[in-house]
């Protein structure tokens, strides 16, 4: 026959194991299309690309600022500092499930009054030694799951710490890549101004002579004039440009004395086009949306903590140890004192507190219910956007391109025409300005399908595999107690 005490513990260990009360998690099931709008044709053969998607474009400059920029930045320390409190928060709420032992010593000396109603005998000194030294515990019994639920709750967050420095990892690389090919742009768009520059001042040389000669008139060199100086004012502020992008690429790398000697934008290659993932791999690649999911799971488990609160709290406390007038003799087997017991406290009246916490907490996990949409379908919509630009950048490439070519070509016929006496110098400035036209233009769609190429890599969550990997989630409720 069982012992009457083994009994007793056996079914306070039972109730401790009890379901825990609020809802247990389940991811929200959402309405999304079977595939991206605008994606490629034969995509779903595409190769794996690796997280580091940078190098991709095959720029070892790129490649060291995207690593100093990870490496240095404060915001990647501030994420890894995150992720060091939360797992410390995630040990302590996992020290919850055991007792804290703690040592109590309360040596005193008092004296006893000799003038109470009560007399004291004569043989019992009225001022003596108490010396009393103790091992005492005390710790909630978890019968409703209301550890278990903080337990969950702070896995979650510390889950989703991880999720939160991916996200400023993947943003930070993605911004690096980004300034570092508007630089690159600038610097061909500079180069570009330069010659026109070069070639505007060069016919405005030709037109003063022709004026000196008496073949042109005073309004052509004034418009000569005025056509160099914009392409001087449009260099000016390129170059303010570039300068501004590389003081950002400064801040970003955590290298305030950063020179960057001018790059080649049109001899970089662009990546892979994304194989046609479902939203359902999307949910495996986007860090804010597994961040998402983990708050949500957070917030879920937060309700069954706020009900909990609602049923009484049990508690064990104990002490062991030992009580005597002396030091020499506290552990002493005359001096043994020991105590068992158990606490409950249950709200009785609470004018409707508890209630309106759970409302709260629920609330909350509806808040999260609604984030977690609101980056699923933010996440999908940045993936379409990315592709229709790329698609739509990568078609008018090659007219750009045909526009520009003409466009010189045009210049140079009219610069040959203007000198030989066939045409006037308004067909020449039209030229002048239709070539430089053409040529920017060209440049910024290049850099527009740069970037746009990026935002796609940062909107698949830093790449693509043929075989995601599982989503990940939280835990059972309880694993961690068992």
């Amino acid at each position: 026959m069982m012992p009457r005490r083994t009994r007793i513990l056996c079914a306070v260990l039972l109730l401790g194991g009890c379901a825990a009360v609020g809802p247990d998690y389940q991811r929200p099931a959402l309405s999304l299309p079977a595939a991206y709008p605008d994606a490629p044709a034969g995509a779903e053969t595409a190769a794996a690309v690796r997280p580091e998607w940078w190098k991709l474009y095959g720029d070892t400059k790129l490649d060291g600022l995207v690593a100093a920029a990870l490496e240095r930045n404060a915001d990647v320390r501030i994420a890894v500092a995150r992720i060091e409190e939360a797992d410390a928060n995630l040990r302590e709420a996992g020290a919850a499930f055991l007792p804290e032992i703690d040592l109590g010593a309360t040596p005193q000396r008092q004296t006893l009054s000799a003038a109470t109603a009560t007399p004291i005998p004569s043989t019992v000194p009225l001022v003596r030694n108490d010396v009393r030294l103790t091992l005492g515990t005390s710790f909630e019994l978890d019968f409703w799951g209301k550890l278990r639920r903080a337990l969950e709750a702070t896995r979650a967050l510390a889950l989703g710490s991880r999720y939160a420095r991916d996200v400023v990892t993947l943003s930070l690389a993605g911004l690096t890549t980004q300034a570092y090919f508007s630089l690159s742009s600038l610097d061909a768009q500079i180069a570009l101004t330069r010659e026109t520059l070069a070639s505007r001042q060069e016919t405005l040389e030709l037109v003063r002579r022709r004026a000196q000669g008496g073949i042109a008139s005073e309004v052509e060199v004034n418009q000569a004039q005025a056509a160099s100086a914009d392409a001087a004012a449009q260099l000016a502020d390129l170059q303010r440009q570039r300068a501004l992008a590389e003081h950002q690429l400064d801040t970003l790398t955590g290298n305030l004395d950063l020179r960057l000697a001018p790059g080649d934008l049109l001899g970089l290659p662009l990546p892979p086009q994304p194989p046609a993932g479902l939203p359902s791999a999307l949910l495996q690649r986007r860090p804010d949306v597994l961040l998402a999911e983990q708050q949500l799971v957070a917030t879920n488990a937060q309700i069954g903590i706020a009900r909990a609160a609602m049923f009484p709290t049990i508690s064990l406390t104990s002490y062991y140890g030992g009580e005597s007038t002396a030091l020499s003799t506290v552990l002493s087997n005359g001096a043994r004192t020991w105590s068992l017991g158990f606490g409950m406290t249950l709200p009785l009246f609470d004018a409707g507190r508890y209630a309106a916490r759970t409302q709260a907490a629920e609330a909350r996990q509806r808040q999260s219910v609604a984030n977690y949409q609101k980056a699923v379908e933010t996440a999908f919509r940045e993936v379409a956007d990315a592709l229709t630009t790329l698609q739509q950048t990568a078609a008018a490439e090659q007219a750009l391109q045909q526009r520009a070519d003409a466009a010189r070509e045009a210049l140079r016929l009219a610069r040959v025409r203007y000198e030989a006496g066939y045409s006037g110098y308004l067909e020449v400035l039209d030229s002048q300005r239709t070539a430089n036209d053409a040529g920017l233009a060209f440049l910024r769609n290049r850099q527009s399908r740069l970037l746009a190429s990026v935002d796609l890599m940062k909107a698949l969550g830093g790449g693509w595999s043929a075989q995601a990997a599982p989503l990940a989630s939280a835990a059972p409720p309880g694993a961690a107690a068992r």
